[in-house]
């Protein structure tokens, strides 16, 4: 995959095909871009799952927080990266044992890594970096569906 640059219909199918996120790196304070993008993600009928460790068992964004990405209830479809570049080998760990694995990887803006991004998709996950899908949603429309 050339993560230079993404087709539209490659970044439309994964938005259009998901429906529950885990936002990693979710924080509960309004001006962080983790708690907006929450925010947009619900409002537009994905269910999101907020992951950090410092605020499990409570709520951001309305819905309840779990410490880490094993810890959460239900198999979600995407993982939402908001985590500096240099948690993301880490963070690829932690997904690749998840079990079921997400169909997708999103990691926000600013954030990239080749090597992770291929381990990831040597599993059959879906990787998309250095894009917000706050941005993407709007930009695409009704492409997605």
């Amino acid at each position: 995959m050339n993560h230079d640059s993404y087709d539209d219909s490659y970044i439309a199918g994964i938005l259009g095909s998901v429906k529950t996120i885990a936002v990693l790196g979710a924080s509960p304070k309004p001006g962080r871009p983790s708690h907006g993008v929450m925010n947009f993600l619900g409002r537009n009928g994905y269910r999101i799952f907020p992951v950090n460790p410092g605020q499990e068992g409570k709520e951001i964004a309305g819905a309840m927080t779990y410490a880490r990405l094993a810890e959460l209830p239900e198999p979600v479809d995407m993982v939402d990266v908001f985590r500096a570049p240099a948690a993301i080998p880490g963070v690829a760990e932690e997904i690749l044992a998840m079990d079921p694995l997400p169909k997708v990887v999103w990691m926000q803006l600013g954030i990239r890594d080749d090597s992770a991004a291929a381990r990831l998709e040597e599993r059959g996950i879906k990787v998309v970096m250095n894009r917000c899908p706050a941005i993407e949603i709007p930009r695409l429309g009704r492409k997605l569906g």
